[in-house]
């Protein structure tokens, strides 16, 4: 019997909370339907602009059309446009970048020797 006093004290507790909630949510209701009245609108979003079927058949040939590009191989004109040459050093040039990394490692090697 004492196991059955205690549940229906547990009950009586979670009707309790479950009404103090209720009340609280009410109080948020009320802050919020204040609050919406000053920007001189409510409280929720605009409502979203409505296409035509046709313009979403458009819409979604126009995308299937792009989507499909890659896949075929062709690429846009755009992107092609877009893309960058990579640089070519010539052999001289390598060479005096070799010479001055020489010029350096010698002096690092001078300096650590000198320590």
């Amino acid at each position: 019997m004492t196991h059955l006093d205690g549940l229906v004290r547990i009950v009586r507790e979670l009707r309790v909370e479950r009404a103090n909630l209720v009340n609280e949510l009410k109080h948020v209701d009320a802050a919020l339907a204040v609050l919406g009245k000053l920007d001189g609108g409510s409280s929720y979003t605009k409502p979203r602009r409505k296409l035509s079927a046709s313009a979403r058949k458009r819409i979604s040939l126009a995308q299937k059309k792009r989507w499909a590009q890659p896949r075929n191989g062709s690429k846009p004109a755009a992107t092609t446009a877009l893309v960058k040459r990579t640089r070519k050093i010539s052999s001289a040039g390598k060479k005096r970048i070799a010479a001055a990394a020489r010029v350096r490692w010698a002096k690092f090697r001078a300096a650590k020797k000198a320590v």
